[in-house]
């Protein structure tokens, strides 16, 4: 399934997962062929993140064994973005306090503008909201590479030059797993949005 046409289900799935304490796993199954005593039959699993690995602002290597085991937050942004994008560090902010000392969070943050978003740029940036690179990840990396990303996220971005900056992506902030699965979407503009995440975040630290 395309990332738009997800992004327009997943409203939907939430508003009709049947238990809030239990988070919807997005993304299609994948058959798999099982055999056990001579039988073989067909189970499905869930769709997980194939691996990745990017430079944060230290020049860190940051890739899925830095999220081993935990849960994490992302978003995809551009430091010079003059839209969506402030509303959305804002928002990021309020996760950020809630679970900066939570050594099981992590927030990654992948830039769809790398050619101009440098390691020292994300560098200025992170100055500029104040955090600490340990916690909230600022990722830089090739760019087909990240618009891939993107589209394994099930989200959209793209190079629009009619745009403001240039680009344009989704505003949504993924919730995922410690299994790399994708757990939850939420508007990063909106206050209520990410409200709910913080919830949707301590249900899942709590699943085992």
């Amino acid at each position: 399934m395309r990332a738009k046409n997800l992004l327009l289900l997943s409203p939907l799935l939430l508003l009709f997962s049947c238990n809030p304490d239990k988070l919807p796993v997005y993304g299609n199954k994948t058959a798999v062929v099982k055999s056990e005593n001579g039988k073989e039959t067909i189970d499905s699993v869930d769709y997980v993140l194939p691996d990745f690995s990017y430079v944060d602002q230290d020049s860190n290597v940051v890739n899925t064994v830095t999220v081993h085991n935990k849960i994490f937050v992302t978003e995809f942004f551009f430091t010079s973005c003059p839209s969506i994008c402030p509303k959305m560090q804002a928002q990021m902010l309020r996760v950020y306090e809630k679970y900066k000392d939570n050594t099981d969070v992590q927030i990654l943050a992948f830039t769809i503008d790398p050619a101009r978003d440098t390691v020292g740029k994300l560098k200025a940036y992170e100055k500029k909201l104040g955090i600490e690179s340990a916690k909230w990840h600022l990722l830089t990396g090739n760019k087909d590479s990240i618009y891939n990303l993107a589209d394994n996220f099930l989200v959209s971005v793209a190079e629009d030059p009619d745009a403001p900056g240039g680009h344009v992506h989704s505003g949504n902030f993924i919730l995922v797993d410690k299994k790399r699965r994708l757990r939850g979407y939420y508007d990063g503009t909106k206050e209520e949005s990410v409200q709910k995440l913080l919830n949707e975040m301590d249900v899942l630290l709590k699943e085992k």
